[in-house]
């Protein structure tokens, strides 16, 4: 009896100690368990910088400023108002471009000292005016008067005088390519083809100048 007493109560120490193992380790692992994943995250997330947007936006250069003073109604500035040429109006548009050219760099030259190319330049727009004058007379249209010198457009240094060449062979360009477009009779077709070309010219020995 006192045997079975004995082994009866090895029994239930064994069981003591085997119950106090598993309690042990359940502990250590509840410790051991990382933290999770979403939680780093959430830790670690940092707010991005402020995206830095380069300012791009520049003042318009002399060349875009000085179209705000042309006059509207007189030579390439007047003919990009119209839609509907007749002869008479094309003529008179040109001349005046012709004109307003000359006078602008006989300005420049007597006002900045300008040299090339405005001193050549110059002589091709009296060629220019002498090639319109007999389309006035043969197509009995009233010669224009000269009144460019009241559109004249101010420049205060070489470079703003070489921006309004670009400026005025640029419009001009324009003009003639415009009329180009409609019905013109021959001879005055092969003038104004004459004249866009020589604009081509000196637009192209403006902007060299320029570049330099």
């Amino acid at each position: 009896m006192k045997n079975k007493i004995n082994i009866l109560l090895v029994l239930i120490l064994a069981l003591g100690l085997l119950a106090g193992c598993t309690s042990t380790q359940d502990t250590t692992v509840t410790d051991m368990t990382p933290t999770p994943v979403a939680t780093q995250v959430a830790e670690t997330t940092q707010t991005p910088e402020e995206t830095q947007v380069p300012e791009t936006t520049q003042a318009p250069s002399a060349v875009v400023e000085t179209a705000t003073n042309l006059d509207p109604g007189y030579g390439a500035a007047g003919s990009s108002e119209n839609t509907d040429f007749s002869l008479e109006q094309m003529l008179i548009y040109a001349i005046q471009d012709e004109y307003l050219a000359r006078s602008e760099y006989e300005y420049l030259i007597n006002e900045l000292d300008a040299g090339s190319p405005f001193t050549n330049i110059v002589k091709a727009e009296e060629t220019h005016i002498a090639l319109l004058i007999p389309l006035f007379e043969k197509y009995d249209f009233e010669a224009i008067e000269d009144t460019s010198s009241e559109h004249l457009i101010p420049a205060t240094s070489i470079t703003e005088a070489l921006e309004t060449g670009v400026l005025a062979e640029v419009n001009n360009i324009a003009m003639y390519e415009l009329f180009l477009k409609t019905d013109l009779p021959d001879d005055v077709r092969a003038v104004f083809i004459e004249l866009r070309d020589g604009s081509v010219n000196h637009l192209a020995a403006f902007e060299r100048k320029l570049s330099r």
